[in-house]
């Protein structure tokens, strides 16, 4: 399998895409510029299978409708974040003047527990990981030694908590408990900035630095 991000929208969040040797591909957080994601699906001759989202933010969901309906593909979202993607005082996009309200349709799938799961022929995990928001979840797939983090962890920070339904405590258990227990290898692909490890986190994140439970 390969898989790159690329940034998009007036906050830089990053869209990702994982495909495998037959160019089937997950989309992860089409969060804005639509065209844009488009004409990377164009050059790199993926055929989309399902959209995945790691929470319903507005930085993480402007195209998901525009994505859906062009390659008719599902939508994964987890239950707790059921009603976002159609409320923009949710989603937060009501709150940015830099966005428009974004009140889209509702997800195809509710993801309501962590565990395996296999769209297609993707078989990857999905880990519970709140704090940023309720229903933040990542995505990981062992084959390749990546994680899709979201919002929970950044290369050298981690997620804000002051949105509705953050909890920085909870944040920090969901990375200790569910990230940091990874393989020391494993490459964090994160919802904005730069892609980094495990390992790297485990030694220089400041924000990580001496947290216990």
């Amino acid at each position: 399998m390969e898989w790159k991000q690329m940034a998009v929208g007036p906050v830089q969040a990053n869209a990702g895409f994982l495909w495998n040797e037959k160019n089937e591909a997950l989309i992860i957080d089409p969060g804005a510029e639509g065209g844009r994601i488009k004409r990377k699906v164009e050059k790199l001759e993926l055929k989309p299978i399902a959209i995945l989202l790691t929470h319903a933010h507005f930085d993480h969901i402007g195209a998901v409708d525009l994505i859906r309906e062009t390659y008719q593909i599902p939508v994964y979202l987890h239950i707790y974040e059921e009603k976002w993607l159609s409320d923009a005082s949710l989603n937060g996009s009501k709150l940015f003047p830099v966005v428009d309200n974004i009140e889209g349709k509702p997800a195809d799938h509710l993801i309501e527990s962590e565990g395996e799961m296999t769209i297609g022929p993707f078989q990857f995990e999905v880990f519970e990981t709140p704090g940023h928001s309720p229903g933040s979840v990542s995505f990981y797939f062992k084959d390749v030694n990546l994680v899709f983090s979201g919002d929970a962890l950044f290369a050298g920070s981690v997620g804000r908590t002051d949105l509705p339904g953050g909890n920085q405590k909870q944040l920090l258990n969901s990375i200790h408990n569910r990230l940091l227990v990874l393989p020391e290898e494993t490459i964090v692909a994160s919802g904005h900035g730069p892609s980094t490890t495990i390992e790297v986190e485990m030694a220089e994140n400041p924000f990580l630095n001496g947290f216990s439970l």
